[in-house]
């Protein structure tokens, strides 16, 4: 009998400790990079991220050949070796741990500023940054959005010469916002 009351306790502390991660599968990331010559600019719809309201972990995953261009060439251009080869690089991860995690209430309505120190891997290299963003919670619902810009060097993503180089900014602007389940 013993045995029985463990098992069910740790099936109901386990079942407890997964109800508080939430997740979501439906992201939304958009970036834009802004030139003389040229915008371009693209949107992600199947973003993975999770967040754990008990600790402030929170994960993204963004699989990078779901990027979907305007222009079919571009969307060529950008998955291709000489772009992001996002054959070889198929997703850019963000593992962070909400480092305010104590002004966020996640049992009202609110909104909240957070800071997200973690580690951003894209184009196989990683990179410690801090992101920053808003939580809203409403109506038992956590979303989360943040912009931010990234450096397309610090990920050995590099244009050197040619058309490349002058059509596509070194610094480029990311949209990311999450809709938690």
């Amino acid at each position: 009998m013993k045995k029985v009351i463990t098992l069910v306790l740790l099936v109901l502390v386990g079942t407890m400790a997964t109800a508080q991660k939430k997740t979501t599968k439906t992201g939304h990331a958009h970036f834009l990079s802004e030139t003389s010559i040229e915008n371009i600019e693209a949107n992600n719809y199947k973003v993975i991220s999770t967040i754990n309201p008990s600790d402030g972990v929170m994960v993204f995953s963004v699989p990078m050949q779901s990027f979907e261009f305007a222009n079919a060439t571009m969307q060529k251009h950008y998955n291709s070796k000489k772009f992001l080869d996002t054959k070889q690089f198929p997703k850019a991860t963000f593992k962070g741990k909400i480092s305010n995690l104590t002004a966020i209430d996640f049992s009202k309505d609110g909104t909240y500023k957070v800071k997200v120190p973690g580690t951003m891997t894209m184009h196989g290299v990683s990179k410690e940054i801090v992101g920053e963003g808003t939580i809203t919670i409403k109506g038992g619902k956590i979303s989360a959005t943040s912009t931010f810009d990234l450096t397309l060097a610090d990920y050995n993503i590099l244009f050197e010469k040619g058309k490349p180089s002058s059509n596509i900014a070194k610094t480029i602007k990311i949209d990311v916002s999450v809709n938690y389940e």
